[in-house]
């Protein structure tokens, strides 16, 4: 990776490198096949992370967090992306979103999110509201002065159960001209709040021990403490996350690509046919190009959204253009690296097809493709008044 970084740049992308290396990827293998991270692993990754001010560096310094730029942010989350999520999730970022807490709320949450001692999810999905948010149907109605939740979020993503959610839900109408809009509004759930269950989901076949947990409300009350922010400001909390999601994850993607490319080269190397290495031959040689060629473009998109959100010019585009190559290139590059290792490329004793397994859920999550395609498309046709 060669981005123009500054000094304290390259010295963060050390110290990260070095932390992968040593606490995080000797354990890869040990949580895939348990699918799960044992908890006294998880404790002492934390704890390395917060001895090095890894963890929390995405929040302010005046809450207690490491204060990096975006920038910083990314070369940050390109050497995370190398390992498993639910092993750098142990030493990463509590969300931007606990920003907006005010009052008794950054003593409950806040503050103890940023020394490690509590975790929260992100709770916005739902059966019949992906990517189509407005289809939500979660729906909390004011009842006494309190809130009253029902409804239910799945595909919530979280290393460890969570301690509490920041759920969004719909807290009544608004006209928008002649069409009714629905005003969208963010609460915090503690995980032992009466009607509020969390169960495990589906097991997935990327990130194995990256959980998804499924989230009912059964007519769970909350008091107008537990709203985050001000009502009908959800979505707009919620696009901050998820716009800046984006840039992460396409960084991710490049970090996890830049080890796939690291694995082949060495593969192409020293795999012999016919009397000499596979990588003389034009049908490996080619796809290397292609797999460092794409990934420098790669590299260069995501660190150019970063930049411009470092400057507060980030447009929806730019975050859109970022995810959308970034992990139709690791598509690429994953399986070009199985089909440079053959057979060997899809047994277990190599991580291949593990990387191969965990690229296929970055085209989807944080928007899918065809999302970032629409949002990139939107923002060429619209000053044309199309």
């Amino acid at each position: 990776m060669d981005l123009d970084l500054t000094e304290e740049q390259r010295m963060l992308a050390e110290t990260v490198k070095s932390f992968v290396e040593k606490e995080l990827l000797p354990h890869e293998l040990e949580i895939e096949k348990n699918e799960a991270v044992p908890p006294r692993l998880g404790q002492r990754i934390t704890e390395r992370a917060l001895e090095l001010g890894l963890y929390a560096a995405n929040l302010p310094l005046s809450v207690g967090g490491g204060g990096l730029d975006y920038s910083s942010l990314a070369i940050l989350e390109r050497e995370y992306g190398k390992v498993s999520h639910a092993l750098h999730g142990f030493a990463w970022r509590p969300t931007e979103l606990l920003m907006a807490c005010t009052g008794d709320q950054i003593a409950r949450y806040l503050d103890p999110c940023v020394r490690a001692e509590k975790t929260e999810c992100f709770a916005i999905t739902e059966p019949g509201a992906g990517s189509d948010i407005y289809s939500m149907a979660t729906k909390a109605i004011q009842k006494n002065g309190d809130w009253i939740l029902n409804g239910s979020k799945h595909f919530i993503s979280s290393h460890v159960l969570p301690d509490f959610s920041i759920v969004f839900a719909i807290t009544g109408i608004d006209q928008d001209g002649d069409k009714p809009r629905k005003r969208v509004s963010a609460f915090l759930v503690d995980r032992d709040t009466p009607g509020f269950d969390i169960r495990r989901g589906p097991r997935c076949v990327s990130q194995r021990a990256y959980h998804t947990y499924v989230l009912s409300f059964d007519d769970c009350r909350m008091g107008p403490e537990q709203m985050l922010g001000q009502e009908g400001e959800g979505l707009a909390l919620a696009d901050k996350w998820i716009k800046m999601g984006r840039v992460w994850v396409g960084a991710g993607c490049c970090g996890r690509a830049e080890r796939l490319l690291g694995l082949s080269l060495d593969w192409a190397a020293s795999r012999k046919q016919f009397g000499q290495p596979i990588g003389h031959f034009q049908g490996t040689s080619f796809k290397l190009a292609d797999m460092a060629t794409e990934l420098q473009a790669a590299d260069l998109l995501v660190m150019h959204a970063a930049r411009k959100a470092d400057q507060g010019k980030m447009a929806p585009a730019d975050a859109a253009m970022c995810k959308l190559f970034a992990s139709e290139m690791l598509h690429r590059v994953a399986d070009n690296a199985v089909q440079i290792y053959g057979g060997m490329g899809l047994m277990e004793d190599f991580p291949i097809e593990r990387l191969w397994r965990d690229s296929r859920l970055e085209r989807i999550w944080e928007g899918t493709s065809e999302i970032q395609r629409h949002i990139i498309s939107r923002s060429l046709l619209r000053p044309l008044g199309a």
